[in-house]
């Protein structure tokens, strides 16, 4: 998702759409607990003036992130829209929102496409049915006891002292 200025300004008074299907595999590189990246779709449409290049851009796709409970993949959807705008001269522009300065003669969409993904990555993600795959029950020197399975254990140390009240009880012993 490269173009040059050239190229963008024979749509200056034209209409600009967008609709391409990008691979966007570097950012696993990134973001190592993103397991695998879809082919993110993005459409949309171009404003370009004399000054700058404004873009209106929808992207969809899904990235599979561990879960936080089981680390089982989960599929989770993007589905961004976001407007970028390109300065094409080093003027200040005045305005609230975040504005990319132009560097050469190319304006390339895809860094800022890889940036808009990592920021949509959540701190957490949990899977809708740990099922067969969920966290493991038991490992090495471990294991999960549930309320109703936990039984009372003696301290060996201590078992001799189990007795000790109904040997005073019964003196007869």
């Amino acid at each position: 998702m490269k173009w040059t200025l050239s190229q963008l300004q024979k749509y200056r008074s034209k209409d600009f759409p967008i609709d391409e299907t990008v691979n966007v595999d570097e950012i696993k590189k990134i973001d190592s607990t993103i397991r695998s990246v879809s082919p993110m779709h993005i459409t949309g449409r171009a404003d370009i003036d004399s000054a700058k290049v404004t873009f209106h851009l929808k992207i969809e796709g899904h990235l599979v992130l561990p879960c936080s409970r089981t680390l089982v993949d989960v599929n989770y959807p993007i589905n961004v829209e976001t407007t970028e705008t390109f300065l094409l001269k080093g003027l200040d522009y005045e305005t609230e929102e975040e504005v990319h300065q132009v560097k050469g003669e190319v304006i390339d969409l895809m860094p800022v496409i890889q940036e808009i993904l990592l920021l949509e990555v959540p701190m957490q993600v949990f899977c809708e049915d740990s099922g067969d795959e969920g966290a493991p029950q038991s490992g090495n020197d471990w294991e999960v006891i549930h309320e109703q399975d936990k039984r009372e254990k003696v301290d060996p140390r201590l078992a001799g002292l189990a007795n000790f009240f109904d040997q005073k009880n019964n003196p007869s012993e």
